[in-house]
């Protein structure tokens, strides 16, 4: 987690639709449809239920999330979590027993937003004009 001591949590009893903002980390152990964007670090915990896209500077994954990731750092996923969706950060954990079925860019500027996706794109765009249509790599955990 990030050095700021500032916790904002969203408990197991909690449902919350809409945009999250969090000045510090946040820990989600509720439901949470919507938009999160964390200064600080995101932590689903393993009973939580997740449909947003989360921008943060790390995340860790320990419940059930759909939707996309954008982090500066670290996205961790941790035994017995499951992502749907893409994910956009600097280093990329896997457990055993975590289910990722997605897409994974894995760039130094991560955290720079478009730039990194719009390149990624515009490759894919290139290799298909080409003749050949590239597809995407597939990891198996």
């Amino acid at each position: 987690m990030a050095e700021n001591g500032e916790v904002t949590i969203v408990g197991t009893g909690a449902r919350l639709e809409g945009n999250v903002v969090s000045a510090g980390n946040l820990r989600i152990d509720g439901q949470v449809k919507g938009q999160i964007n964390a200064d600080g670090d995101v932590v689903l915990s393993p009973q939580s239920q997740v449909e947003a896209d989360i921008r943060s500077q790390n995340v860790s994954v320990a419940g059930r999330f759909k939707g996309n990731i954008l982090v500066k750092g670290k996205a961790h996923l941790a035994r017995g979590g499951r992502i749907d969706g893409n994910i956009t950060s600097k280093t990329l954990v896997v457990e055993e027993g975590g289910i990722f079925h997605g897409q994974s860019i894995m760039d130094q500027g991560a955290g720079s937003g478009s730039s990194s996706q719009q390149a990624a794109q515009q490759s894919a765009g290139a290799a298909a004009k080409g003749g050949e249509e590239k597809q995407p790599d597939q990891v198996k955990v």
